[in-house]
């Protein structure tokens, strides 16, 4: 017969086995300070891949009525070239006319970002960073950080940043803009993610979420379906930057 004493050994023992983790199978998370280091050194190296392109994007806007059926499609073209010239054009628009006016918006103001980007960008100028977990996206390890606004700003997001833990460049990103964006916009909730276009790391699609003057709670959700990309060396002329390329918003021809 098994005594007491053995028994409970013979417990502990179990239960120490289930929950040891050898130390070389532990992952091992950097400093905040390596984390945002290795993700500004990755995105300089992203810009040097930088190349001239024209993309077609398509907007959607969703009202509260339905999850499925929207109240405006717009497919609106830009075309790009760094590090900060950017154009639209709208090549076509259906359903309710606020469905164009907001998507102009948003084009006018991601054109003047481009032009003061450094207002915009995720830096140690614009934001203070906090470690709070890893996590799984797509089948890629992350470190989720906490922006932080080092000021109120409409450009800057308060909310959470999805760093690939190999790439070192951002895959996901998520918050309310620090600041009210307009008197007929609040509670305002933005979703960008990131994925490859060719050699480049691009923003490839977003929602956002808020409560619209006149329109009530809406969604309007934008994705990239097709670029055309400039291989010549950056800084090609805009002329350059239209017909060689053409691939889809997943990088493929």
């Amino acid at each position: 017969m098994i005594s007491k004493t053995l028994l409970k050994y013979s417990l502990l023992a179990c239960l120490a086995a289930a929950t040891y983790v050898p130390a070389q199978a532990q992952s091992t998370v950097p400093s905040n300070e390596v984390i945002f280091d290795q993700m500004v050194q990755a995105q300089a190296e992203n810009r040097t891949h930088d190349r001239p392109y024209t993309v077609t994007r398509d907007y959607k806007l969703f009202g509260r009525e339905s999850d499925l059926a929207f109240k405006s499609r717009v497919i609106a073209e830009l075309t790009v070239v760094p590090p900060d010239s950017k154009k639209y054009t709208i090549e076509d628009s259906n359903g309710t006319g606020w469905g164009e006016k907001l998507v102009r918006t948003m084009l006018d103001r991601e054109i003047a970002f481009a032009k003061d980007s450094g207002s915009t960008d995720i830096t140690r100028d614009n934001y203070d960073f906090i470690f709070v977990r890893e996590d799984d996206l797509s089948g890629q390890r992350c470190y989720v950080l906490q922006l932080r606004p080092k000021r109120n700003s409409k450009n800057l997001l308060r909310g959470t940043i999805w760093v690939d833990a190999t790439t070192h460049l951002p895959r996901r990103v998520e918050g309310e803009p620090s600041e009210s964006p307009s008197w007929w916009l609040k509670n305002v909730r933005i979703v960008i993610l990131y994925s490859y276009v060719g050699p480049m790391w691009l923003q490839t699609s977003s929602e956002a979420t808020g409560s619209v003057r006149i329109l009530g709670p809406s969604t309007i959700v934008w994705q990239d379906v097709r670029y055309q990309i400039d291989q010549s060396a950056p800084g090609a002329s805009l002329a350059q930057a239209v017909g060689r390329g053409e691939m889809t918003a997943e990088g493929q021809p």
